[in-house]
């Protein structure tokens, strides 16, 4: 009775491996695997962006923790997507390497045998020829159009369109690539990013950036060493549209820390790179430089304060928190760069470039909530429980006195936001995708066909072509005339 169950085991578990292994589960898998990634895209990623992600928990307290437990918010990392990934991998191995290796040995066979009865074939044609030589001629026109041929006593057998197959494992050994240099990034890669203002300096640790997501076998000492200067940052745009034409960053770098320093530049579409991280210009906008005195005039903040562009003229959006005051004073506030004012839409900015700046704020006070262990947002303040004290435009070098103390707007900076992304696998990944293009290339435009010719008192020729691709009968035309025309010469 326990060898039936083991040999019941057996099969089921070779059944298995034939279903995962299978062109169809291998398309199905792939099919899932970019479903499964749609809600990476329209849910709030924790290793991206946590703050959103505590915004989402806020506004939807009662959906928000059932979709954390499917891990909506972790989607890449969780175990659903991850086995759906593993099985792709497993299929597309099961199913592409033995394919692999049974074409290479056919590329060194020989064409088959010619059939028994040519006239069930396709495109069948008889030739009014029995001469020893209709054979001969019929192999050097084989020949010359690129078929393999085999020569029997009676008959011939060609083939060509090798490269067909060749070109369709191409591309499954390439998405195979591409799996593995995915892979290799998420577990040995990194990316974060890090706003800085010119003049600032940033040193490849954990702290210095805004938000940083290691891979599965990353930690703090696999970032690469390296010391970053903002020097100067130049924002080219059309007068007459508005529209962005250059950005210009210009960087001192130290590699390692401590090195001499090198000036580069970096563009949107030029990266810094040091080994196998990059350092991406993403986005730009401007710092309010601000000075916030109390009543008795003393200085308890100056610095340059980050805001967040809302359209294509920067019109910008930020906060700016004092927890030092007693009490706690916000400002809510604008940076506009070119300010103007319309009835329909309020004051806004009318060119992105800073020729008439304008800071606007509100001025709250009250508990700005950063002692609650809950993280918040840099750009925002939680008003409802705070009391508001009014509202002001500044110009440059303007001051406000609102009471509890004073705010004076002294200048602005620009701001750059720095992607910095350590993927080691993404060169294997642009090999993989230049590998599967060229394969699916050759898949698609090479054509698989047989041809066989057999001396039986007459001449017979037929044909077959795989995947019902299109041309063999012009082709078998082609070999018909020229053997008739042959003939012809010949008598």
């Amino acid at each position: 009775m326990s060898e039936v169950t083991e040999l019941e085991t057996l099969g089921f578990l070779r059944w298995i491996w034939r279903q995962l292994t299978s062109m169809r589960i291998a398309l199905i898998l792939l099919l899932l695997l970019g479903i499964a990634a749609v809600p990476g895209s329209i849910f709030p990623q924790r290793n991206q962006n946590p703050m959103k992600v505590q915004e989402f928990f806020t506004n939807n307290p009662g959906i928000a923790p059932w979709l954390d437990r499917i891990k909506l918010f972790d989607v890449y990392s969780s175990p659903w997507f991850s086995a759906i990934y593993l099985l792709l991998f497993i299929s597309l191995i099961g199913c592409v390497l033995p394919r692999t290796a049974a074409h290479i040995k056919a590329i060194g066979a020989m064409p088959p045998l010619t059939p028994k009865f040519l006239d069930r074939m396709e495109f069948f044609h008889k030739i009014d020829r029995q001469d020893e030589e209709a054979l001969s001629d019929a192999r050097k026109w084989l020949k010359s159009h690129r078929f393999r041929v085999r020569v029997e006593a009676h008959s011939i057998s060609a083939e060509k369109g090798y490269l067909r197959e060749t070109g369709n494992l191409l591309f499954h050994l390439s998405l195979l690539l591409i799996l593995v240099a995915v892979g290799i990034g998420s577990l040995f890669g990194s990316k974060g990013e890090a706003i800085l203002n010119v003049g600032d300096r940033f040193i490849n640790t954990p702290t210095s950036y805004d938000n940083l997501a290691f891979g599965k076998f990353q930690s703090d000492g696999s970032l690469q060493p390296f010391a970053l200067t903002v020097k100067a940052f130049k924002a080219t745009y059309d007068p007459a549209t508005n529209a962005p034409l250059d950005y210009l960053l210009t960087v001192v770098t130290s590699n390692p820390v401590g090195a001499k320093p090198v000036t580069h530049i970096i563009k949107v579409n030029k990266p810094l790179t040091f080994g196998s991280t990059k350092i991406y210009l993403q986005a730009n906008g401007y710092s309010a430089i601000v000075a916030v005195r109390d009543k008795s005039g003393k200085v308890v903040f100056e610095g340059a304060v980050p805001f967040l562009p809302q359209d294509a003229n920067l019109t910008s959006t930020g906060a700016i928190k004092i927890p030092d005051m007693k009490p706690q004073i916000g400002f809510v506030a604008s940076f506009l760069p070119t300010a103007d004012r319309s009835a329909s839409r309020g004051a806004f900015s009318a060119y992105p470039e800073v020729l008439d700046p304008r800071l606007l704020f509100s001025v709250w006070m009250g508990n700005l909530g950063l002692d609650t262990g809950v993280p918040q947002s840099v750009y925002r303040i939680d008003t409802s429980k705070m009391t508001r004290l009014g509202l002001k435009a500044l110009g440059l070098h303007q001051s406000y006195n609102f009471g509890e103390g004073s705010i004076t707007f002294e200048g602005w900076k620009s701001w750059v936001n720095l992607q910095i992304v350590d993927d080691p696998g993404k060169m294997y990944a642009l090999f993989g995708a230049i590998f599967a293009v060229l394969g699916l290339l050759i898949s698609l435009f090479t054509q698989q066909r047989r041809i066989w010719i057999k001396l039986d008192g007459e001449v017979q020729v037929a044909g077959l072509a795989k995947n019902g691709v299109p041309g063999l009968s012009e082709e078998i035309d082609a070999l018909v005339k020229s053997l008739q025309k042959e003939s012809e010469v010949k008598e």
